[in-house]
């Protein structure tokens, strides 16, 4: 069986990981989009990164993928795309899906949200 930590490894391998420093002078560029794969209840309690596209892990290749009924326009302007979760595991593998069905310029925070409000990196409430 093929371990969770295994499949993360191997994410981390082919995708972009960015130092959480680099995504926080990223924040805010109209040419990069933040997505937060976190659950709502985990935005509620945590706070979310102010203009971050909040993308369910569960939907992200239904949203991603043009074809589909749920397609969101969010993934269909270009630009990067910097995913996140809570600490970098979720965003590691959807990262991974992602530049596998086409998506341009696709990284993933290390440590992830946590590692963002650790870094002092602006947080709001929902």
């Amino acid at each position: 069986m093929k371990r969770v930590k295994d499949m993360v490894a191997e994410a981390n391998a082919l995708v972009r990981t960015l130092p959480v420093e680099e995504a926080i002078a990223l924040h805010g560029r109209e040419d990069v989009t933040f997505v937060d794969l976190r659950d709502i209840r985990e935005l509620r309690r945590e706070g979310a990164m102010p203009g971050a596209f909040h993308c369910p892990r569960g939907m992200l290749e239904f949203w991603l993928d043009p074809e589909s009924p749920y397609a969101k326009p969010e993934f269909q302007r270009g630009g990067r795309y910097v995913f996140f979760c809570a600490g970098g595991w979720r965003s590691a593998l959807a990262a991974r899906t992602a530049q596998e069905m086409g998506l341009p310029g696709v990284a993933h925070v290390e440590g992830g949200f946590a590692a963002w409000k650790a870094a002092g990196g602006p947080v709001e409430e929902k």
